[in-house]
């Protein structure tokens, strides 16, 4: 059977661009590596699928990050920009209808983070995989790893197959993602293909994953979770809720922050993260507050007085870092201890020294420079009929729904574009 188009990788970007090519009459051939496709897509989200996000496009633009937007390849430019032509053709309202239509109920819940009703990712993988298995125009091959793309004169022209197949085919979408979860059958590969055919790959580094640090953590602090505190790296702060891993720092915020560090952290160069405890108040306000409670409980002990001012578990990690006598009465706290105190509450130090692995990574940093790919059509700058989408892009972005809909916008438009 002759193909109009040949997907690369049944993640979110491939199966909707395998969908919204079969949705316009094109002959479809979705090859996938796994024995299943959407296997990543189906635990995003710890299981629930956080697919989208609500938030008007000038909110949603700064949130997206590129090393090489557009082709200014300006470091840390908002990939957004770059992402504005194709959302402004399938963004979150396009998303959210696309889904209704075959039958997923959605939620918009905290953050404008949408998610199916049921809470089950594995609703948003069956209607984009019951599309495809109900449209006679599509064909799936999966356990098919591709090995190169074929090309002649600068035209792709077939997929070479690992075991020596060839598919001829003037239309390729690479949708293969990038390194994140492994097992889920991110391998890079795509990035190899790419690199063969002369494009540029940004050095891929993991995002959004936990941070390792230097400092001991407390064993009754692994696990324990800080809310409405607020981190600061890179110059950078986000504020929300963490928790401490056995050797560094995890949660939300800690997440997002990862994105500003990763790539310094992996070139050998360590960073410097403080945590604002009381980021509500001033540190007059603070210091105003601890005057009134030492004067108030002025023959409790140091040690058991820290429970007006932390959660019992971080008084492990304060005491060895704020020199001060655990048995000390509060009224014989000098002036420049309680400053001391008051300066750790609204700065804890922490010195990062790199990332968790990719086993642990929400989602890659690094890819195809945009440089080398049209912001319209996905298609290569370098070959045509080639395009390139989803996590294989250098472009990446904050927790929230934000990623996913870069895949399923640019799996989009390189079909429309077919």
């Amino acid at each position: 059977m002759d193909y109009d188009v040949i997907v690369v990788g049944g993640g979110a970007a491939g199966l909707m661009a395998a969908c919204t090519a079969a949705e316009r009459g094109k002959r479809v051939l979705l090859l996938e590596k796994m024995d299943q496709a959407g296997r990543k897509l189906r635990i995003t989200g710890k299981g629930r699928c956080n697919l989208t996000n609500t938030n008007p496009l000038r909110d949603t633009l700064p949130h997206i990050g590129s090393s090489t937007a557009g082709t200014t390849k300006k470091p840390g430019q908002t990939g957004g920009v770059w992402l504005r032509n194709a959302y402004g053709r399938f963004f979150a309202p396009e998303l959210m209808e696309w889904f209704e239509r075959r039958g997923v109920e959605l939620t918009v819940e905290r953050g404008n983070r949408v998610y199916p009703a049921s809470g089950k990712a594995l609703d948003i993988f069956l209607a984009l995989i019951n599309e495809l298995e109900g449209n006679p125009n599509v064909t799936i091959r999966k356990n098919v790893t591709v090995k190169s793309v074929e090309t002649f004169e600068g035209q792709a022209t077939a997929v070479i197959l690992e075991r020596g197949e060839r598919i001829a085919c003037r239309h390729i979408i690479l949708a293969t993602g990038g390194l994140s979860y492994p097992t889920t059958g991110s391998t890079g590969a795509g990035y190899r293909i790419c690199r063969e055919l002369g494009h540029t790959i940004v050095e891929p580094v993991p995002s959004l994953v936990a941070l390792k640090c230097q400092e001991k953590i407390p064993e009754e602090l692994v696990g324990f979770q800080l809310k409405n505190v607020q981190l600061t790296v890179c110059g950078k702060a986000f504020f929300g809720e963490m928790t401490f891993a056995n050797d560094g720092l995890a949660g939300p915020i800690v997440l997002s922050a990862s994105r500003m560090a990763s790539c310094t952290l992996h070139s050998g160069e360590t960073l410097t993260a403080s945590l604002d405890l009381k980021p509500a108040l001033t540190p007059e306000q603070l210091d105003r507050r601890l005057l009134s409670d030492i004067d108030a409980n002025g023959t409790r002990i140091f040690n058991d007085a820290l429970r007006l001012w932390l959660p019992a578990e971080l008084i492990p990690l304060a005491l060895p870092q704020l020199h001060i006598e655990y048995y000390k009465r509060l009224h014989q706290i000098t002036g420049e201890e309680r400053r001391r105190l008051r300066d750790w509450l609204k700065g804890v130090r922490f010195t990062i020294t790199g990332t968790h692995d990719w086993n642990e990574a929400v989602v890659t940093q690094g890819g195809v420079s945009l440089a080398e790919v049209n912001p319209k059509t996905m298609e290569s700058r370098l070959v045509s009929g080639l395009y390139i989408v989803g996590e294989l892009l250098d472009l990446d972005a904050d927790t929230g729904g934000y990623n996913l809909q870069i895949a399923f916008s640019t799996g989009h438009a390189a079909a429309e574009a077919v």
